[in-house]
């Protein structure tokens, strides 16, 4: 079962160009939780060298997406509908972690948060972000 799952999300993953520009990893997928990676580097920058906010939330927009999935039916995808983000703090080199959690999983609508964190090159981790996000399931289309 958690190897399906695993299996599931990373297929799903690999097929989102966006994600794999950025250099997004895969990292823990349970069920009702996802954890991804955003390493730094120029493809994930703002003018002042910090992560993008653009990137941060496209990382926990993804990694909440992903947690839900994990609870939507086989057949099913999961879209976002709508996100809220709170920036925390501006970080740079490192990378971001992002932990996705199912709050509610209904039939028609599926609420998660994600927390995002910024881990240096010491392993001493930051808050650098928190998301609420609102997802539908879909019918998978491909």
């Amino acid at each position: 079962m958690a190897a399906d799952m695993h299996a599931r999300v990373l297929a799903s993953l690999e097929r989102q160009g966006m994600m794999g520009h950025m250099g997004v990893r895969l990292l823990r997928v349970e069920p009702g939780l996802c954890e991804l990676a955003l390493p730094y580097s120029d493809k994930v920058t703002q003018q002042q060298d910090g992560f993008h906010g653009g990137a941060m939330g496209a990382l926990a927009d993804i990694a909440g997406g992903y947690a839900g999935l994990t609870l939507a039916p086989e057949g099913m995808e999961v879209t976002t509908v709508e996100y809220k983000i709170n920036f925390l703090a501006a970080f740079q080199g490192g990378e971001l972690r992002a932990t996705g959690r199912v709050v509610k999983a209904g039939r028609r609508v599926i609420v998660t948060t994600a927390e995002v964190v910024h881990v240096d090159a010491s392993g001493k981790q930051s808050p650098c972000a928190v998301m609420q996000q609102t997802l539908v399931p879909v019918p998978k289309t491909y």
